[in-house]
């Protein structure tokens, strides 16, 4: 299968390319400033915000599936509208479209959210994400929309790096007892869509781990991981902080799983 992954340098990138390349795919990758490493890839430069370099790049490359996990938070260009973009093109070339979203689009009123929840983000970030859902479904039905969570690995994480770097007294910040999400390894996020893009599934699916943690709780886990002292990690309140954004956020993945071989971890299990 030709598979191309949009926005493959990033962190969850790197691992779909990874993942594909190991199964055997013929896999091309694109990047906005640095071409990733994976030998045997093809690294195709790509600003998602030009409509006509996604729409060229897509129509030459023959894709059966692109996976776009193309982001930057704080640029509505790039995350809603370059959303729209992949999905135009991957229509007009009737091509299989993996798209991946955030529970970013939930104001976290709710609590728990299953699937078919309306998106009601408070953000500027989850807008951006909410409008990419909505241009991709109106645009590419027959697409996969991927919500996931907090992102995790093996100690290459941005927040694995936030947590060693206040445990060492290297940055002041603080972890949030009351900020909760449900952190999922980037390994079973890549291995789950890369299930779903390979299967004849549709519509929104929730990727994300089987543990609700608070950000502070996270922190203790990867500390202690890491050996170093969870005692050390400064801690509050997000209420008492006065920061916009939702607190508690839990993606029900209970209809997503029985569709998946890859079983979706909790944090207490995958960080030891």
């Amino acid at each position: 299968m030709r598979i191309l992954i949009v926005g493959g340098s990033g962190f969850l990138g790197r691992e779909l390319v990874r993942q594909c390349a190991t199964e055997g795919h013929v896999v091309a990758a694109t990047y906005l400033t640095r071409p990733g490493t994976a030998a045997g890839v093809t690294w195709l430069p790509l600003d998602v915000r030009d409509r006509g370099a996604v729409a060229g790049l897509i129509g030459a490359f023959g894709s059966d599936v692109v996976i776009n996990a193309a982001f930057r938070q704080p640029d509505w260009a790039t995350t809603a509208v370059g959303a729209a973009h992949v999905a135009i093109a991957t229509s007009a070339n009737d091509t299989r479209l993996v798209h991946v979203s955030s529970d970013a689009v939930f104001s976290g009123e709710a609590i728990t959210y299953t699937e078919d929840c309306v998106p009601d983000p408070v953000t500027p970030y989850g807008a951006a994400k909410a409008a990419a859902e909505t241009a991709v479904r109106v645009t590419n039905p027959a697409a996969v929309i991927v919500r996931t969570s907090l992102i995790i690995g093996d100690g290459d994480s941005s927040h694995e790096a936030l947590v060693r770097s206040l445990a060492v007294g290297g940055m002041r910040g603080i972890l949030f007892t009351d900020d909760v999400r449900c952190p999922v390894h980037v390994r079973d996020l890549a291995a789950a869509i890369v299930e779903l893009a390979c299967s004849d599934r549709a519509g929104i699916h929730h990727v994300a781990g089987a543990d609700a943690v608070s950000r502070y709780e996270l922190g203790c886990l990867i500390a202690r991981r890491d050996g170093l002292d969870s005692a050390r990690l400064p801690f509050g309140r997000r209420a008492d902080a006065g920061l916009r954004g939702p607190m508690d956020v839990r993606l029900d993945c209970g209809r997503t799983q029985p569709h998946l071989a890859t079983r979706l971890r909790g944090a207490r299990e995958f960080v030891r």
